[in-house]
């Protein structure tokens, strides 16, 4: 009796919460430019018939109007309209630091994109990481926006969560926890066309609800839309429901072996700050500490492993490996995702038409050289399998594709330097690598998920 009093008790405090009215603020009191100030570029920025209208002008790097105020937790929903042929967008939890930049403003974007590809209301790190989600596997927000309309933009920004609606079509759901609070800013964007010269972008209906967030935030349910976890070697809720793994737990060497020893090798690689770096050698394959594999072998899967290379740096992310296979010098062999820096390696101009740079399949295929690769920060390769269908991804976008275990793949490999192995890149399992090509490159976030 006692329990159930308990329980209609906190019924009736719940049903009393969400009846509470939403305590709405004006962000922009469409009179003037009261509480906002203009920290980059000289773009113009004006107040007309209740709305905010900023113009491009020459010469001017990307220009932002922010708040005075900073904002931590909070829901914003706001109105906008882009001149076509134009880019934009809102920064969020961002910075304008003496210290960083010149007073560069960085942090969260939500994009206004009336270009074709129509990211509009996916999330861009400005001036720090590049893109966090961009919408290439969200078709429905993408088609959600309307070209010289006024459109409606939402975000939610609570704890580490952030998400993002267009038009009220759910665009992006980031987990990621860089910068907890920061300044609002509207950005106008530089231009280096004449053509572009006085094009704008205005915003109007802003508002923004910075009480009780978690009471009026949109249920987190499954909308069917991914989501991007941004904190490396952590696995979310939403991971763990659809049945991710950590592969590398960000701390010890726990399932990972040198490719041709019995144990993790003893120095090559070292484990700093949730960072796994296969250290500087001599450029040379395996020479150093060596290949790194799975103690497991992983059949049909997707695997997901961030990286960062320094100048002139090559490695790999190898799969369906047989480490018993290769007994000579040189790495074991294997199916790779090529990690290069395409620049100033020269691998990058040896192989067969761009076979051997960024994102390729190593030797075999070639990635587009127009792929989305951040230089100085962490990129994210994914490697999906399924049978003898498999894909590589480079930051959210498909880069390879192909089959196997048929004629067509076994004679692209007699025409590689893979034709001496038997059946090579035809196997039902294999461990996954790491490799160790004598240079500086970074790993963390390597997670995957097995697949019927």
């Amino acid at each position: 009796m006692k329990k159930n009093l308990i329980l209609f008790v906190s019924l009736l405090i719940t049903i009393a919460a969400t009846g509470q009215d939403a305590k709405w603020q004006d962000l922009f009191n469409g009179k003037n430019l009261k509480g906002w100030k203009q920290v980059n570029g000289t773009a113009d920025y004006k107040v007309k018939d209740k709305i905010l209208i900023g113009t491009a002008v020459k010469g001017s790097p990307n220009s932002f109007l922010a708040t005075e105020k900073m904002y931590g937790d909070f829901i914003l929903e706001f109105e906008f309209k882009v001149a076509d042929g134009f880019n934009s967008g809102i920064q969020f939890r961002s910075q304008s630091l003496k210290d960083y930049n010149n007073g560069r403003v960085h942090g969260y974007q939500y994009e206004f994109d009336p270009s074709p590809r129509a990211w509009t209301g996916g999330i861009y790190d400005e001036a720090r990481r590049g893109w966090l989600y961009p919408l290439t596997t969200n078709p429905a927000a993408q088609k959600a926006y309307k070209s010289e309309e006024w459109n409606k933009g939402r975000i939610e920004a609570i704890g580490n969560s952030i998400r993002t609606w267009i038009n009220g079509v759910p665009a992006a759901n980031l987990i990621d926890d860089m910068t907890p609070s920061g300044i609002i800013a509207l950005q106008v964007h530089s231009i280096n066309k004449d053509e572009q010269i006085g094009k704008t972008v205005q915003w109007r209906n802003m508002r923004i609800l910075t009480e009780n967030v978690e009471q009026f935030a949109t249920p987190h349910e499954d909308n069917g839309i991914k989501q991007v976890n941004a904190i490396a070697n952590t696995i979310s809720e939403k991971e763990k429901q659809e049945g991710w793994k950590l592969l590398w737990d960000g701390i010890t060497t726990n399932g990972w072996r040198g490719a041709r020893l019995d144990h993790f090798p003893e120095k090559g690689w070292v484990i700093e700050d949730g960072v796994l770096k296969v250290l500087k050698s001599d450029g040379g394959e395996s020479t150093n500490g060596g290949d790194i594999v799975t103690i497991k072998k992983y059949k049909n899967f997707v695997l997901k492993v961030d990286f960062k290379i320094t100048e002139g740096a090559n490695s790999g992310i190898k799969y369906f490996v047989d480490p018993d296979l290769n007994t000579g010098e040189g790495s074991a062999i294997g199916c790779e995702f090529q990690i290069l820096d395409d620049k100033n390696h020269p691998d990058a101009k040896m192989g067969v038409a761009g076979n051997r740079t960024l994102g390729s399949l190593y030797d075999l295929i070639a990635a587009p050289a127009d792929k989305p690769f951040r230089g100085r920060f962490f990129n994210t390769a994914m490697i999906v399998v399924k049978g003898n269908h498999v894909e590589h991804w480079l930051n959210d976008v498909k880069i390879v594709e192909y089959e196997r275990n048929n004629q067509m793949w076994d004679a692209l490999v007699d025409f590689s330097k893979y034709k001496d192995w038997p059946n090579f890149g035809n196997a039902e399992t294999g461990h996954i690598l790491l490799q160790d090509h004598g240079d500086e490159v970074w790993f963390q976030n390597v997670k995957i998920k097995e697949l019927d």
